[in-house]
């Protein structure tokens, strides 16, 4: 009979202990238990779920690689789905989700605001040229990115001409490259107003995040009323609903004109980080406490309902 766990958890590099810990609580208090998928243990692990020897009722994936079909973790995820565990994102989701270049159509289909986007395909890379419209729709100096990177890895923020999708090529190879118009955000109390928002199941929380030293902080409730900032919370419950995910965070910029844009639109595998750990980087503790949490109920929920 196959070993079956309550949750497991892939384990992300960039995840820290902090949330690790709040994860086995949450799941120690409703008597579920759990197994943190290492880089150590995920090949025996991927093995014997393989060969039936062990089971998960819901998996968390916060590390795999969505282009590599290779990676350990990416193969691990998709035999989960395919035996009936419940994925946290199941990649039939994250997958159109995580692609920029699929979802960003989509994303203006539905009323949502992104920068200003030309598609261009590896292939059409050595002959790209902009018409004069595009070119004065993007300004100069524009931004490139892959459409399935991650990690500002690819990410050209001072392109000029066509030759720089070649600069994003080469540090990160992808099928689609994004040529998009850069936005500034206007300044609040001295600081961009550019932010990172979490959605785990329903429950939002908002931080800014500022794109130039990637430092945190939490949104209090005062400052979204004070600076007219509750629309942030809107914007990623139809961006919820048009994808279908349940775990991820989007950056937003406030614009002068007064425009909520959405940058990076959908991180399915979220930087948790804490602060307290890393407080260049790392992302308020109570945000990171309160996401353990959320996500240990809905996991609950998911086994409760089967």
């Amino acid at each position: 009979m196959a070993r079956t766990y309550d949750l497991v958890m892939t384990h992300k590099l960039d995840a820290d202990d902090f949330f690790i810990h709040r994860v086995q609580q949450h799941c120690a208090e409703r008597r579920l238990n759990f197994f943190l998928i290492e880089p150590l243990w995920v090949s025996e692990f991927l093995d014997k779920y393989d060969r039936g020897e062990v089971w998960a009722r819901v998996l968390l994936n916060l590390h795999s690689e969505h282009h590599d079909p290779t990676d350990l973790y990416h193969r691990l995820v998709r035999l989960a789905e395919a035996r009936g565990t419940r994925v946290i994102d199941p990649p039939a989701v994250a997958r159109p989700a995580f692609d920029k270049a699929a979802l960003h159509p989509r994303l203006l289909a539905a009323g949502l605001c992104a920068p200003h986007t030309v598609i261009v395909p590896r292939g059409d890379a050595p002959q790209f040229r902009l018409g004069e419209a595009e070119r004065a729709e993007l300004g100069s100096p524009f931004v490139i990115k892959p459409a399935q990177g991650y990690g500002k890895r690819g990410v050209i923020f001072d392109a000029t001409s066509e030759a720089d999708v070649t600069r994003s090529m080469a540090e990160w190879p992808d099928d689609r490259y994004l040529v998009q118009r850069r936005i500034v955000p206007r300044s609040i109390a001295g600081e961009p107003a550019y932010f990172r928002v979490y959605h785990v199941f329903g429950s939002i929380w908002c931080c800014w995040w500022n794109c130039y030293t990637d430092r945190y902080r939490t949104l209090r409730p005062e400052e979204e009323e004070q600076h007219g900032l509750r629309p942030l919370r809107g914007i990623l419950v139809p961006l919820a609903a048009l994808t279908g995910m349940q775990f991820f965070s989007s950056e937003v910029a406030l614009t002068e004109a007064g425009e909520f844009v959405l940058i990076d639109y959908v991180n399915d595998q979220c930087h948790l980080l804490c602060q307290t750990a890393s407080p260049q980087i790392g992302v308020p503790d109570d945000v990171v406490a309160a996401i353990a949490q959320r996500l240990v109920e809905s996991a609950h929920t998911l086994i409760a309902h089967g």
